[in-house]
Formats: structure tokens, C-alpha cells, sequence
């Protein structure tokens, strides 16, 4: 009898009352992934919509795993939630709503197989592009992106895109501080900007999603993101101390 392949990369989906909505996203991860995978979908009550649909799917699919989050409500802790449980040495974050390209999960894997720490799925780099979403939204997530490539040279020009991939051993090296929202995007890129460690991009089209409301909450999470935009900037510091400003700005 054959082993089961191990997973060479670990996708982390937070839900939030997806309802069936999640087997078109599931759909389209499992025919854009080619690498050999599994797919960690993260919900925080058992009562959410998206665990009824997704226990169906994951019964039929072994490389779909439901995962109840127990680090407390909210995307932040889903995700984090979800890389602490993660079996691959890459994890890959995306949404589950469809607004980010499945395709692209492969070469985000290989880009940190190659050696960088972060990859990014960049709307703001040549080739890519933003179809839908709130203007202000996307006016703030543009600035803070290009005027961070620019002048805190993080690596990428989309700092505060959920969609990336991560080294597992990085994550784990720096821990994830941030508890609202989905901050851990910038938070990741700057804490590699502040250890000097590579940050890779390729072009991303992200597209509005097409089911559903988005969580976002702008005016209640652009306090945190302002943290880590500016902890991008400074000199190169020990893992220690990264470490150990990451606990100063969670406080």
C-alpha cells in the first residue's frame, strides 16, 4: 500500500459563514494547486454556516482538513490558528472568497522553496491589477504599499495583501503578533524588512467578491496596519528583537 504523499504546501483559509459558497472556492484551489497539498479551512464556531458544506467536501476529499480555531474570534487568530496546525514547510494564506487567483498557488510555493521568507501576490506591481472593491479601501492599501516598497524597501508593493505565501520556519521563528483583523500580511513583510530577510513578488489580478459582504473593517483596523507600517522602517535587528517589539506592539 502507497504512503500518502506529504503535503509540500499548506493552504490556510479563515471562513466566516461561507454556506456552500465554499465549495466553488474549494473547487477552484483543487484545480489550480498542481503541488501535492492540503487545505486547512479555519471557522471559529461550530454553528457557522461553512462547516455543514465543508464537513461534505472534506469527506470526499482527504486533502481538505476543517479546523475549529480555539485562539478566539476573528480572522487574525483564524489564520494564525491555522499555520500553527499547518504539515508543509510552505503556507500559503488566501481568501475564501474567490477575489484571489488559485492559479498562482504553485508558483507563490516555489518562490519560497527558492529561499525568500515572504512571496507576495502583488495588485500594485506591473501586471497586476485590483477589478472592484471599496475606493477608500483600496486608495489606502495602494499607498501603503508603494510607499513602502519605495522608501522602506520591504520587497513587494502590496505589503498589506493577505494572499502570500510564508517559509513555515519564518513564521514560526518571529511568531504572529497581531490579533485583528488581516493584519498578519504587513506585519510578516516588515518584521522580514526589519531581519533583512528576501521578499518576493509576482503579479496578481484581484477580482471583487462575487458572493457575500466583505469583513473588512477599515476604520477599526487602520491603527494596527499603522503599527506595522511603521516598524518597516529602521534598522536591521536580531530575531530577538524583533521578537520582542512584535510583543510591544501587540500590548
Amino acid at each position: 500500500m502507497n504512503e500518502p504523499v506529504p503535503p509540500r504546501v499548506s493552504v490556510v483559509i479563515p471562513v466566516y459563514n461561507e454556506g456552500e459558497a465554499i465549495v466553488a472556492c474549494l473547487d477552484r484551489i483543487l484545480a489550480g494547486v498542481t503541488l501535492p497539498c492540503e487545505i486547512l479551512v479555519v471557522f471559529d464556531d461550530d454553528d457557522d454556516t461553512t462547516v455543514e458544506p465543508l464537513g461534505k467536501y472534506a469527506a470526499q476529499d482527504p486533502r481538505v482538513v476543517p479546523i475549529r480555531n480555539t485562539y478566539g474570534r476573528g480572522p487574525a487568530r483564524a489564520i494564525r490558528y491555522g499555520i500553527d496546525h499547518v504539515r508543509a514547510p510552505v503556507v500559503v494564506v488566501t481568501m475564501a472568497d474567490g477575489s484571489d487567483d488559485a492559479e498562482q498557488i504553485d508558483e507563490l510555493c516555489k518562490l519560497v522553496e527558492r529561499g525568500v521568507v515572504v512571496a507576495a501576490a502583488s495588485r500594485y506591481m506591473s501586471g497586476g491589477q485590483q477589478i472592484g472593491g471599496p475606493l477608500l479601501k483600496s486608495q489606502l492599501s495602494r499607498l501603503a504599499g508603494l510607499s513602502l516598497y519605495w522608501f522602506a524597501h520591504v520587497g513587494t508593493r502590496d505589503a498589506t495583501n493577505s494572499f502570500k505565501a510564508y517559509a513555515v520556519d519564518f513564521v514560526r521563528a518571529v511568531d504572529i503578533d497581531s490579533d485583528t483583523g488581516f493584519e498578519i500580511g504587513i506585519e510578516l513583510v516588515s518584521k522580514a524588512r526589519r531581519l533583512r530577510r528576501p521578499v518576493a513578488e509576482i503579479p496578481t489580478i484581484w477580482l471583487e467578491r462575487a458572493q457575500g459582504t466583505s469583513n473588512f473593517k477599515v476604520a477599526r483596523w487602520i491603527p494596527r496596519y499603522l503599527k506595522w507600517y511603521r516598524f518597516s522602517f529602521g534598522p536591521k535587528l536580531s530575531l530577538d528583537a524583533v521578537r520582542a517589539a512584535g510583543k510591544e506592539l501587540r500590548s
